[in-house]
């Protein structure tokens, strides 16, 4: 962040990955939302963005290389967001993305570091994009369920930012707020409660879950999941009755995933209703105890 004297702090952010869909315009439209995400999980508005590009010499359509774009810029068009132009390399693997520009009430800005005991933790969006995009590459995920974790990755944060600052900012009742990616809910979670000097509790009955990934998820287990384990497990407590495929799931590498929410408990029911007026899936997962920077996963 970058505060100007008098006036808003300016926020940055860049990211960009490898094809995790077929279809070259749904693949540009899912890495714009993701690379906005950043933003919007710290209370921001983003306002300009340069493309990111790298794509092979030989073997790639140039009408798929327009379809990215396409898809990229009509997902920045959704948000308000300025193109202002970008840098391409070739390079033997693709990869798609943006740097992007916000703007925040340096006064306002939500960090996934002051979550409070006895706030309750909101999740807008489904998990298990990860296990599909794996299932994906190897020919195992259904074409319902490649839909339903598409129409996830493709729908930005933004009405959920909103609501957030319609409903809390007043009153600064959202405490923290992380976007979930590719650490995980479990390396985001752990993020949070390290930074916050508190226990985060989630009950894995209530982590709401895109359906069909359960049933796959053994057997789609991706180089990133494996990572987060490694590196976020020790810290986890898991209950004995918590599933391996629920586990799984904790540790599962989201794509454009949604914001996690510490909100006061006096505003929590509120909040969760006015996201759920603007069509937003958010659900009560957890809640945030006094200890010292640890992850409790029961249920």
């Amino acid at each position: 962040m970058y505060a100007w004297e008098g006036g808003p702090a300016l926020v940055q952010t860049v990211d960009f990955f490898t094809p995790i869909v077929d279809d070259p315009y749904v693949y540009g439209q899912i890495a714009a939302a993701n690379s906005l995400s950043d933003v919007y999980a710290m209370g921001g508005r983003p306002v300009t963005a340069l493309a990111i590009a790298a794509f092979p010499q030989d073997g790639l359509h140039t009408d798929d290389i327009a379809q990215i774009f396409r898809g990229g810029f009509d997902k920045l068009r959704e948000a308000g967001v300025a193109l202002l132009g970008g840098h391409t390399v070739q390079d033997r693997e693709i990869k798609f993305g943006y740097a992007v520009t916000g703007a925040v009430d340096p006064k306002r800005i939500l960090t996934n570091t002051n979550a409070k005991p006895g706030d309750r933790l909101i999740l807008t969006k489904p998990l298990g994009t990860g296990i599909v995009g794996t299932a994906i590459k190897f020919g195992r995920a259904s074409d319902d369920l490649i839909d339903r974790a598409v129409k996830e990755m493709r729908t930005l944060n933004k009405a959920a930012a909103e609501v957030i600052a319609a409903t809390c900012m007043e009153e600064n009742c959202v405490h923290a707020c992380t976007d979930i990616t590719g650490f995980g809910l479990a390396g985001h979670a752990s993020e949070m409660a390290a930074g916050s000097h508190v226990t985060i509790e989630f009950d894995a009955t209530a982590l709401p879950i895109i359906p069909g990934v359960l049933e796959i998820a053994s057997q789609n287990t991706s180089g990133g999941m494996t990572t987060n384990k490694e590196h976020f497990a020790p810290g986890i407590e898991f209950g004995v009755q918590v599933s391996e495929e629920r586990r799984d799931i904790v540790f599962d590498p989201q794509t454009s995933g949604g914001l996690l929410i510490a909100v006061s408990p006096d505003t929590a029911e509120r909040l969760l209703a006015d996201l759920r007026t603007v069509g937003n899936p958010a659900v009560f997962v957890g809640i945030v105890k006094r200890a010292t920077g640890k992850l409790v996963v029961f249920g």
